[in-house]
This record gives structure tokens, C-alpha cells and sequence, in this order.
């Protein structure tokens, strides 16, 4: 039979034709779904394994072996040491070839003592094996303002197949070098928390270069040598320490009264020890956590000085207030930000247990202020009073700036010395002589310091007699 309706079977035909396209579609686009899918879930999920297998297939292919040596804070002062002793050790051996150098002073040396800097590497031959070092620098994680900090690290690369020789020979004799170099030559530094932010790190100050010694310090030579001695057993007694079972480490407390020689007597131990000071400000540290941070990243071998701990933070000696609880008087001791157990914990707790060589100072003016906890042995170990000035301490002085050990005023002096009260800056100040033409023999110095003393003398008499005359007026029976 005859179609009537010819466009209704070609369009059937081409319906056909396009749902057939369209599902062709739809396929294609969901099998790219699927993929993709499929694809992001492997990245996920097999990403990790797959960058860990290619990691360790380079490095079964790679023929050295890296170990870096930061001087990042995380490590405790332990890193520190070991990069020093590092650039120390490289300064002195290979600093001649690399073409771009960095400069360091270093006392009583005219000429800088030359670093490799940042981005360069040297080689080195031990053994007739041959090393790289490489100093490297990174932004420390986690501090993302601006002015962050950036640490330092030495990357030493050799050959696997020398391992076991650079581990077990190489770098102890690169740590033997560098410290030995490092104690005969290098500058000593003062180092602070109070221009850090928060005080929470210890900052770079200054080069410390102060000429007192033990030998012009204004002290009896008996009690001279008793601290000397203290000092000399104390940074050669590592491994007496560690056979007693105790911390390698040693408090000492300076107390007298302003003027009598206390922040001398601090730079006459560096000096003599060859030690770093670390002049630690508590009114800047925000919390103990920070403390002990601070503390802890103090390396071997250093001193830790709390100048005027009396008066510098208020967790000194305790403190407490009467509050109305119900009518009563009830006593609340006030927190602060920096508590007393946790000045402890840090110089005398566990925490204080690391490596060693630290020794300790505190000073102050009243001693009387510090809470007794502070005072006891095993924090604060040796006293030492810093009094006013005795004879023996005048004829120190009268050497340093005189140059004369024997005058016929010196006994009229010691009479004085004994009923006045002046501290050894003041008879310093009394003794700087006069230079250049007509210079004397010292006789107008020492004139001068009996003037002096004859008024400290009549001073100290009428405060007993203003003494005498309230006690007699308090009780009419005297």
C-alpha cells in the first residue's frame, strides 16, 4: 500500500538517528564524569604513596648522603654549639674559596676573621676523602609577620659509600677544630631578651670587651682566690657532675650595697672562663613558658645574669592581700605573669637539666627582699658579699691607678676605712690621678680620699648619735 504520509516515515527515521546521537552524549559524558572522579579519588588517596615510592627510588639512585646543621631555636643550645663549632671550623680551613665571604670580629685580632656566606659552599678533604659544606637560610616556620626571622644551617654532602668514616672520623674532628678555634680566638658577646618582642628571644647586643679581671678587682686576695678556685673546679667538673648525679650548673648570688663592684665582678668571670653573657631582663618576659624558653636556649659554657633580682620582677618575694570573705579577712597571694614557681622550675627544676656549663649570677642591693626560697642552696650556691670598702681593697686600687703600693697616708687611710662607709667606686672616683705635665705622685689623690673619709666618718657618727638621742627619747629610762 501506497505511503500517504512519506514525511512521517523519514521523520521517524531521523528520530531514530538522534536519540542514538544523544545517548552517545551521554555516555561519553558520563564515562568523563567517572574519570574524573576516579582520577581525583587516586590523587587523594594514592597521591602520598606515590610521591613517597618516587622519593625513595631517587634516593636509592642518588649517590650522596646530606646532614645539616641548623642553628634554629627549636634544637635547644646543643644546635647552636654544633654550628658554631661548624662555621668555626670552616673560617679557619676553607674560607679561602668561596667568592663570597662575610666578615666577623674577633678580639685582639686587627684583621676579620672570613665566613663563607649565604648560598655559597666550599670543599673540604679528610683522609684523603672529599666533603661539601653548604650554607643555606629559610624563613623559620610559623612567623609570617613582617621582619621574621631567618635561620642559618650548614649542609655537609659526601658519598654513601664514606659514611660510616665521615660519622664516626670526620665530624668529630670538624667539632674538635671548631671548638678549640672558637676558645682561642673569638670575641666574647653580651646578648639580651629586653630589646626582643615579647622578650621572648635572646638578641645580639654588643661585642663584650670589658678589661676587668680578678687581678684589679677591689677584693680581699683571700676571697679572691677562694672564687677563682670555685669557678676554675666548676667549669673543668663535667664529669664530676654527672658521677654525684647532679646538674652541671652553679648559682651564685652578689648582694652589697650600689658602687661596691657587682657588675665587675661579673665581667671579671667571663673573662676569666672565656664565657658569653646572658643578661636576662624578667620585666620582659610575658609568661613562664617564654622563660623557659629562654633558658633553655642558653648554649653550654655561658652565664646567665638577673641583675637587681629585688627589684627587676615582683615574683621575687611573695606577696599577698587581705580580701573580706564573709566578714573575715581571708589572704590571697596575687599571680604573676611570671610566677615564682616558675623562675624555680627553670634554675632548679627538671628543666634545668640539659647538658650544663651554665653558671648563674643574680645581684641585688637588699638582700633581705628575695624570698628564702630563691636564697637556698642548689639555686643560689655561693654568696658573695660585695661590702664597702676595706683596706685591702684601697691598696688594689691604689695600684690600678697609682701604680704605688706603699705610702707613708696609707695607715691614716685604713683608720678611716674601717669607721666610714664608701663603696670602692667612690674611692676610685678619688684616685684617678692627673696626666701629662707636673703629674704627682699621688699624694693630692690621697689627700683628697682622707677628705673624703673624714666626712663619711662624721656622717656615720651623727646618724648613731640621731640613733642614740630616739632611743632615749623612746625610753626615758636610758
Amino acid at each position: 500500500m501506497e505511503n500517504t504520509l512519506p514525511f512521517m516515515g523519514y521523520h521517524g527515521s531521523a528520530g531514530q538517528e538522534g536519540m542514538s546521537q544523544m545517548g552517545l552524549g551521554m555516555a561519553i559524558a558520563a564515562s568523563m564524569v567517572v574519570m574524573t572522579m576516579f582520577q581525583q579519588f587516586l590523587l587523594t588517596h594514592l597521591r602520598g604513596y606515590v610521591e613517597l615510592f618516587l622519593r625513595k627510588l631517587f634516593k636509592s639512585l642518588d649517590p650522596n648522603v646530606q646532614i645539616r646543621f641548623g642553628d634554629d631555636d627549636n634544637g635547644g643550645p646543643k644546635n647552636h654549639e654544633a654550628y658554631a663549632a661548624v662555621e668555626t671550623y670552616l673560617s679557619s680551613k676553607c674560607s679561602d674559596q668561596a667568592p663570597r665571604l662575610k666578615a666577623n670580629s674577633v678580639r685582639d685580632i686587627k684583621t676579620p676573621v672570613l665566613c663563607i656566606d649565604v648560598g655559597e659552599g666550599v670543599d673540604d678533604e679528610f683522609n684523603g676523602v672529599t666533603v661539601r659544606w653548604q650554607l643555606g637560610e629559610e624563613k623559620e616556620q610559623g612567623e609570617s609577620y613582617r621582619g621574621s626571622r631567618k635561620n642559618r644551617y650548614y649542609t655537609l654532602t659526601f658519598r654513601k659509600s664514606n659514611r660510616k668514616m665521615v660519622v664516626g672520623e670526620y665530624l668529630r674532628h670538624v667539632m674538635e677544630e671548631g671548638k678549640a678555634a672558637a676558645a682561642s680566638n673569638r670575641q666574647l658577646k653580651l646578648y639580651s631578651n629586653s630589646s626582643s618582642e615579647h622578650g621572648s628571644n635572646w638578641k645580639y647586643i654588643m661585642d663584650f670587651d670589658h678589661p676587668a679581671k680578678f687581678e684589679t678587682l677591689a677584693m680581699e686576695k683571700e676571697k679572691k682566690e677562694d672564687i677563682i678556685d670555685d669557678l676554675i673546679r666548676f667549669s673543668t667538673g663535667r664529669e664530676y657532675y654527672r658521677r654525684i648525679g647532679k646538674p652541671w650548673k652553679r648559682g651564685y648570688l652578689l648582694h652589697g650595697p650600689p658602687g661596691t663592684g657587682k657588675s665587675t665582678m661579673i665581667a671579671a668571670i667571663a673573662n676569666l672562663l672565656s664565657y658569653d653573657v646572658y643578661d636576662l631582663e624578667l620585666s620582659a618576659v610575658l609568661s613562664n613558658a617564654t622563660l623557659k624558653r629562654l633558658v633553655n636556649k642558653i648554649p653550654c659554657n655561658s652565664i646567665l645574669v638577673i641583675e637587681d633580682i629585688d627589684c627587676s620582677s615582683k615574683i621575687t618575694h611573695q606577696r599577698e592581700r587581705n580580701t573580706p570573705n564573709q566578714g573575715e579577712e581571708k589572704k590571697e597571694k596575687i599571680l604573676e605573669t611570671v610566677t615564682l614557681s616558675g623562675l624555680l622550675n627553670c634554675i632548679d627544676g627538671l628543666f634545668s637539666a640539659n647538658d650544663g656549663g651554665r653558671l648563674m649570677v643574680f645581684t641585688t642591693n637588699h638582700v633581705e627582699a628575695i624570698d628564702s626560697a630563691l636564697l637556698r642552696r642548689g639555686r643560689m650556691d655561693k654568696h658573695i658579699e660585695m661590702p664597702f670598702c676595706g683596706f685591702e681593697a684601697f691598696k688594689v686600687l691604689a695600684k690600678n691607678y697609682l701604680g704605688i703600693e706603699e705610702h707613708d697616708l696609707f695607715g691614716k687611710i685604713e683608720g678611716l676605712l674601717k669607721e666610714s662607709s664608701v663603696t670602692p667606686a667612690d674611692v676610685a672616683e678619688n684616685l684617678i690621678a692627673r696626666r701629662g705635665e707636673g703629674e704627682d705622685s699621688g699624694d693630692d689623690c690621697l689627700k683628697k680620699l682622707i677628705e673624703v673619709l673624714e666626712k663619711s666618718v662624721q656622717q656615720v657618727l651623727d646618724k648613731k648619735g640621731e640613733g642614740k638621742r630616739e632611743e632615749i627619747e623612746s625610753d626615758p629610762s636610758l
